[in-house]
């Protein structure tokens, strides 16, 4: 039997993208997922098509992220909301183009992660981080991209160090998509760009990754590692078409 059946679950930027592949995954599991996101008429697609909750909220909005989760107070939250990275060459990027990430994905996850503690959640809550490969191998083409999706992966640490010494019992896991993925903002952008770099075709960029992972075949991983007991106490899972899961870091002794 799922694990995750009835289970309440908040998946901020789950209106397209990976998220949505989340989110879709999640309820055909059977979650009651609540679903946060600024796009009014997305929410109202996703929620007509799954049957599932929507919020309409920024999610750099600190008090929207309490307000949330104190409303819903989820069993699993999974930040995975973000901003397109502005490409270009370090030389070539605004301050302002080099930070979007860090002014949206950083802040989001500031917010969160400090409403999941403060609140806090309940015992046992899961919280699964969004990071990124480019926080291992780096994105000379996406500014400040791959060092925000690092800092996302620290931040699920320190929260982790914060609900140990607190004994809140919340877990904070990193979720690490490993390879670009097509039909995504983000995926789209990065393989456009490296593509025009070296002068291919972006399917032709894409391939080079191997078995491609759309949002849904993520989504369902994510679901997989959710429900194994195999992986419930690990922090941090790589997700690749080729490789599957596979564990990046093991959790602090």
């Amino acid at each position: 039997m799922s694990i995750i059946k009835d289970r309440n679950i908040v998946v901020t930027g789950g209106s397209r993208g990976l998220g949505l592949g989340l989110v879709e995954a999640l309820a055909t599991q059977g979650a009651r997922v609540t679903v946060v996101a600024r796009d009014a008429g997305a929410l109202e697609a996703v929620r007509a098509r799954l049957g599932v909750a929507t919020v309409a909220a920024d999610v750099t909005d600190e008090a929207a992220a309490h307000r949330i989760l104190a409303a819903v107070r989820p069993d699993i939250l999974v930040l995975n909301a973000g901003t397109p990275p502005r490409m270009g060459r370090l030389d070539q990027l605004s301050w302002a183009d080099f930070s979007a990430a860090w002014e949206t994905d950083v802040k989001a996850g500031l917010y969160w992660l400090q409403a999941a503690l403060r609140l806090p959640l309940a015992p046992g809550a899961r919280v699964l981080v969004g990071s990124s490969g480019a926080a291992r191998n780096g994105s000379p083409l996406s500014g400040g991209y791959a060092g925000a999706k690092r800092m996302l992966w620290f931040m699920a640490k320190y929260a982790n160090g914060i609900s140990e010494q607190q004994k809140l019992g919340i877990r904070f896991q990193a979720i690490v998509p490993m390879q670009m993925i097509g039909g995504t903002g983000v995926g789209d952008a990065g393989a456009a760009a490296y593509a025009r770099a070296i002068g291919v075709a972006p399917g032709e960029f894409l391939a080079r990754f191997g078995t491609p992972m759309p949002p849904r075949a993520f989504g369902d991983k994510v679901v997989s590692m959710l429900e194994d007991p195999a992986y419930a106490k690990a922090f941090a899972f790589g997700f690749g078409g080729d490789s599957g899961i596979t564990v990046l870091e093991e959790a602090a002794a």
